[in-house]
């Protein structure tokens, strides 16, 4: 882990995305280590966790490639500063099994003889191909980001020849983007093959992936990240608990017990799906997730309805000052913080009143960026 990673499309100047990938992983936690304490200083915690880290390779369960060239020369990258395209089938952050199959994917097309779509031109087929690898199993969701359903007749040919060379590919779907714009997919989404969901473990939790539904890209800190919640609320011990922003249920599942009172909150419905099917899973029986807007679910809801933590897990633009002053009204004992962004963390925390910073921890799940997740356990104090 204390090695820096070698990257050849990085030395060459053709992908620049891992900025800090020449330096070693301890070197580049030490700076977000440092970053992170003074971001949070004038909220005084009252004790700082050492950083977690994971792989400095091989670590990604996702690959999001935007499909280049012509029909028959695909190319699976990114397009380069001169306008060429860029092959990153053998990025180092892909475990091996995921590059193999990226390599394949360039020949799929080339087979299917289905046209990337040209920016410039406004023109071609297929816009991106998607791809979410499960740890537990190395079993692969493949999507394709097309604009219209053209292509889905030449890719529905070849599918059956695909799916005997790479077994492991669980699911297949179209997603369709219509539109000429940078947001990657659209609203509609077509099986094409295989099951419906994509299973992962974490920490013996069963979590299910489906199109369009967040998950975690890096497995080893994710679990990592859930397992320290479960311990930090372990002594706690809730009788009743809100996951706000839970995505596919990640963070409540491992907080709850048998007796526990969960409400997981998650506008994309998906992912809710999901989430119920994890409960079940898992023999969970006090649960309720539903497919909401979390500042609105917060809004609608009573003093007397308070849990005694509220688990929040925002996007990178945090919680807003409104959802920030509903909770500070609630005021449940506890408030469990998971953060993408530090910057918003801070953010919300001025603007959360009535807690004190008990507890703060670092997980490296960007490694040889500058983004990273945190952890935060606020008491109140009143």
């Amino acid at each position: 882990m204390g090695t820096a990673v070698n990257c050849h499309h990085f030395s060459a100047g053709r992908c620049l995305s891992c900025r800090h990938i020449q330096q070693p992983l301890a070197t580049q936690l030490a700076a977000k280590q440092a970053y992170l304490q003074q971001l949070l200083a004038p909220f005084s915690p009252a004790q700082w966790l050492a950083p977690v880290q994971g792989a400095a390779s091989a670590f990604r369960n996702k690959a999001k490639m935007v499909v280049l060239g012509s029909a028959h020369q695909p190319v699976l990258g990114i397009p380069g500063a001169d306008g060429m395209p860029v092959n990153l089938c053998d990025c180092p952050l892909y475990p091996a099994d995921m590059q193999q199959l990226l390599q394949q994917l360039t020949h799929f097309v080339q087979q299917a003889g289905v046209p990337p779509y040209r920016v410039d031109k406004a023109k071609g087929e297929l816009k991106y191909i998607l791809l979410t690898r499960a740890q537990v199993s190395g079993e692969f969701m493949l999507r394709f980001v097309l604009r219209s359903t053209t292509a889905i007749a030449r890719i529905e040919k070849q599918l059956p020849q695909l799916l005997q060379q790479f077994p492991k590919i669980k699911i297949v779907t179209a997603n369709l983007q219509p539109v000429h714009m940078a947001r990657l997919e659209g609203e509609q989404e077509i099986w094409l093959a295989g099951a419906p969901r994509l299973r992962e473990v974490f920490n013996d939790v069963p979590l299910y992936i489906r199109p369009k539904s967040f998950f975690q890209t890096n497995p080893q800190v994710a679990a990592a990240l859930y397992q320290t919640a479960s311990a930090w609320l372990a002594p706690i011990a809730p009788g009743s608990v809100w996951d706000l922003f839970c995505g596919v249920g990640g963070f409540g599942l491992h907080c709850a017990t048998a007796s526990t009172r969960l409400t997981g909150i998650e506008i994309e419905a998906e992912a809710i799906a999901c989430a119920r099917l994890s409960a079940k899973e898992l023999g969970l029986t006090q649960v309720n997730f539903q497919a909401l807007d979390s500042t609105d679910f917060a809004a609608g809801k009573a003093a007397e309805d308070v849990p005694d933590v509220i688990i929040v897990n925002p996007p990178r633009r945090g919680l807003g000052k409104a959802l920030c002053q509903q909770l500070s009204a609630f005021a449940p004992d506890y408030l469990l913080y998971s953060s993408c962004n530090p910057k918003t963390l801070a953010e919300d925390l001025a603007s959360i009143d009535g807690y004190r910073l008990q507890q703060v921890q670092l997980f490296d799940m960007f490694p040889h960026t500058d983004h990273f997740e945190v952890l935060a356990l606020l008491r109140r104090t009143a």
